[in-house]
């Protein structure tokens, strides 16, 4: 039954019946028994073209799993802080916005606080941007065409190209900045989570002030550590694997 919506969402989110019966190597007898359990509780859906579609049932699904898998990394998150003194958060994909899922909070008095649950936009945030570049740019086109490139400060990037360089940046040095483009006096240092079941980046933020370059040289090997300790735990080979793009120091 998982090979199924496995299958459907390796193939884009849509597959014909011939498609499964090959991939799975399961008959189609099978096949309809599966997909007879599967569309009426929502997690498979039929289209007007006869083939099947990932329904609207898994969306409550990953909703709760990211929830839990920020309650997951907690301790990781909570060590960042321990580290840097700063608030630590996680965040995932959620159809063309984050949502953040984890945080762990600073213990100054003056911190950065982000309620788990809220859903952000990507170009102007530190964890949407460390996402966006681990996807194609013909999706971060369609992203930023959707949603539209709000410039809530000075700073934030306002159109395609500017993001579409960033992005270069961010996947030649290994991590993401934002560099007061969601807030003016706000800094955010981001990574991307390699092998994640779903794109998801942690990051460290704070005051200008307090986050500044030096700050970002010692934030930058923890949260690759922080990425690494994570992603080693959602596939057995993780520890083989390398981050999406690659590290350097924090410049800009």
């Amino acid at each position: 039954m998982f090979d199924l919506l496995n299958i459907i969402t390796a193939s884009g989110g849509e597959s014909s019946l011939s498609e499964l019966a090959n991939k799975a190597e399961l008959p189609l007898p099978t096949i309809h028994r599966l997909l007879r359990t599967l569309v009426p509780l929502g997690y498979v859906r039929q289209l007007p073209n006869r083939s099947y579609a990932l329904g609207p049932g898994l969306i409550r699904l990953g909703y709760t799993a990211s929830l839990q898998l920020g309650t997951y990394a907690q301790p990781v998150l909570q060590q960042l802080v321990q580290e840097l003194g700063e608030s630590a958060n996680m965040a995932v994909l959620d159809g063309r916005m984050v949502v953040y899922v984890g945080q762990a909070q600073s213990q100054h008095s003056m911190r950065m606080f982000t309620e788990v649950g809220r859903r952000a936009p990507m170009h102007n945030t530190g964890v949407g941007k460390a996402i966006l570049a681990t996807l194609p740019d013909q999706q971060v086109v369609s992203i930023v065409h959707s949603m539209g490139m709000t410039t809530p400060t000075p700073k934030s990037l306002g159109t395609v190209d500017d993001l579409l360089a960033d992005l270069e940046k961010i996947r030649e040095r290994g991590y993401a900045i934002d560099d007061e483009e969601q807030e003016i006096g706000v800094r955010c240092f981001s990574m991307a989570l390699p092998n994640a079941p779903t794109p998801t980046a942690i990051s460290v933020s704070g005051p200008t002030t307090r986050v500044d370059w030096d700050f970002g040289d010692r934030a930058v090997p923890l949260l690759r550590k922080a990425a690494q300790e994570l992603s080693s735990q959602f596939v057995p080979a993780a520890s083989n694997s390398t981050t999406p793009y690659a590290v350097g120091s924090a410049t800009r």
